[in-house]
């Protein structure tokens, strides 16, 4: 046999050159995958920016929803009205500024020189010395201060009763229908905005003043006629500009907030990538919570620091925390709402926290229903409708979830929270009645006898 009849050795398969084939296979296959994200980057930049800039929209709506939904409930519910303004009642530094208000406005109407001279023309009438009688004109001073003495102790009596805070929440909830005029600056009733104040008359507070210092013996208070004197709820020059974008805000109240969910909606289904959209429009509505939260405390130094002189401001503070105490219960609740759904948006991805988790649950939730299942549970066809049906339940739980927040007329955080908990123990019920395909029919005496089999045929 010639050299030429020689076969050629065979090739043997092993490192070094005899591996180039798959090599420049598995290099051919990832030079294509560039060129693909290459070919759709366009137009996943395109899809991205898209996405962007919906969900920014959508969160600053977020913000401007919460602050209608606030004052359309203001304005338009009574019950939500009286519950803001009831608790002021009882605000000892509403009950001071009360006090403050009815007392100089009672002063001012006891003729103080006159119970002077009725007191001097007494003594001479007695015949007192010239000289004592002359010494009684000048006790107007002291006259003065006594009589605000007595009548300041007797106000505050007044104000600090129970009397006084159902009077209060009875004034308020029959003022409500004139709080949307006093808001758009026209109305004739106990609410009304004066020189850019939102003021209450307290002039029925005077009433029951004037009976109390007759019954201690003060009779000259009989004579003080039926004053009306306005107690000034907000103040400040912008209160014009702030009426008006209120009533746009009512206005608008009712669809805003669905405005910004189906925006969000829009945003996250452009994203090419819509779980992490999702999670982006959940922190995008957290961060405008945040921002509204942290405006409202700036607001309020501003707008007190630019109160007029002699306004009493521990109670023009107290005021401001009452009417926006709702406000600030719907930012806490929206922002937990948020940061639930950016978790939840979480947990569901490919991230190893998120597969250890759902790992971690899925165990033990499945060892928990074997030991069921061995004490003699029976799963049967409902271990099987769940698992046929698995993720459509999942997605049920969800909706019900959703339904039962945006109809809750003011949810607040305890219930977001509740709800999320009702949510992953509904998940976990799920969980554990999915027995597969067999639904857990079998029981322990079948599991033994088949552990028995596998043993004999091992």
């Amino acid at each position: 046999m010639t050299g030429s009849d020689t076969p050629p050795p065979e090739r043997q398969p092993g490192p070094g050159p005899d591996r180039e084939p798959d090599h420049e296979l598995r290099e051919l296959r990832r030079r294509v995958s560039e060129l693909e994200s290459a070919r759709h980057e366009p137009k996943h930049r395109l899809r991205a920016l898209g996405s962007t800039l919906l969900i920014i929209l959508a969160s600053l709506l977020a913000l401007l929803a919460v602050v209608a939904v606030w004052a359309n409930s203001i304005v338009r519910d009574t019950d939500r009205y009286v519950a803001t303004v009831a608790p002021l009642a009882s605000n000892p530094d509403i009950q001071q500024a009360v006090t403050t208000r009815v007392t100089d406005a009672v002063i001012k109407q006891i003729d103080v020189d006159g119970l002077v001279k009725q007191l001097s023309d007494a003594a001479a009438a007695q015949g007192v010395p010239p000289r004592v009688a002359s010494l009684v004109e000048d006790l107007d001073g002291p006259i003065t201060s006594g009589l605000k003495e007595l009548i300041s102790g007797t106000v505050m009596r007044v104000v600090s009763s129970s009397a006084f805070e159902t009077a209060w929440t009875d004034a308020n909830r029959r003022a409500h229908s004139a709080v949307d005029k006093a808001l758009t600056g026209s109305s004739d009733s106990a609410v009304q905005l004066k020189d850019n104040q939102v003021v209450i008359d307290v002039g029925p507070i005077v009433a029951q003043v004037k009976e109390r210092l007759v019954d201690s013996g003060l009779t000259v208070a009989s004579k003080i006629p039926d004053v009306h004197t306005d107690f000034v709820v907000v103040e400040g020059k912008d209160v014009g500009k702030i009426k008006s974008y209120m009533r746009i805000l009512e206005i608008i109240g009712n669809w805003l907030p669905v405005i910004a969910v189906l925006v969000a909606a829009a945003g996250v289904f452009v994203a090419a990538h819509r779980r992490r959209a999702l999670i982006g429009a959940a922190i995008g509505f957290f961060l405008a919570m945040v921002l509204l939260g942290v405006t409202l405390s700036v607001f309020r130094a501003v707008y007190l620091d630019h109160l007029p002189a002699g306004t009493n401001e521990d109670a023009a503070g107290a005021i401001y925390d009452a009417l926006v105490r709702f406000l600030r219960s719907s930012v806490r609740a929206v922002g937990a709402l948020a940061l639930v759904t950016a978790i939840g948006a979480f947990m569901v991805g490919p991230s190893r926290p998120a597969v250890f988790t759902r790992h971690f649950f899925t165990k033990g939730i499945g060892a928990g229903r074997d030991v069921a299942v061995g004490a003699g549970l029976r799963l049967g066809p409902v271990g099987r409708f769940v698992h046929r049906f698995k993720m459509w339940i999942g997605v049920a739980i969800l909706v019900v979830a959703a339904i039962v927040l945006f109809t809750w007329s003011y949810p607040t955080t305890a219930v977001v929270i509740w709800t999320a908990v009702i949510v992953l123990a509904a998940f976990g019920i799920r969980e554990f009645l999915d027995a597969g395909d067999a639904g857990g029919t079998g029981d322990a005496g079948d599991a033994g006898d088949a552990g028995d089999a596998r043993e004999k045929t091992v």
